[in-house]
């Protein structure tokens, strides 16, 4: 396991910040050699501490700014019903998150859509359809103070 030392987590905290910066200029923020910071970086990707970079998306200019949480509960709590269910939020585009979660419900899910009528497609045509849904709340976002995986 690597060390999780002020200076990793300061890597961390930079590179969650911005996964484009520079080596030279990451290594100036955490004041480490170039050399140095480069090494700390590939070990904590080795180790799997960093799962990878991605590009954040501002999704609605991609026409999916309407944004839902929903709490789904199954009416069967066992594998077949959980695996049937996550079929089909794999192959629903709208879903961009699904959590197997603990509590009252099963599952949720945050989903992105155009606009209202679309989410009312979604929710008549996919979840339900959905196998084993037995009841569906959901919450619409109306802004967003905070998110820091933008």
């Amino acid at each position: 396991m690597t060390k999780m030392d002020r200076i990793n987590q300061q890597i961390l905290q930079e590179l969650s910040r911005d996964g484009r910066v520079s080596n030279l200029e990451l290594a100036d923020r955490v004041g480490l050699s170039p050399s140095a910071c480069l090494r700390r970086v590939q070990e904590l990707e080795r180790a799997g501490v960093i799962t990878g970079y991605r590009a954040v998306l501002d999704r609605s200019k991609l026409g999916a700014g309407f944004v839902t949480y929903i709490g789904v509960g199954l009416g069967e709590h066992n594998k077949e019903a959980q695996e049937a269910f996550e079929r089909v939020m794999d192959r629903a585009p709208e879903v961009v998150e699904c959590h197997n979660i603990t509590g009252t419900i099963e599952y949720l899910l945050r989903v992105e859509c155009a606009d209202l009528p679309s989410y009312k497609q979604f929710h008549t045509d996919v979840l339900g359809t959905a196998p084993f849904v037995t009841s569906i709340t959901s919450y619409v976002v109306m802004g967003t103070p905070k998110d820091l995986r933008q």
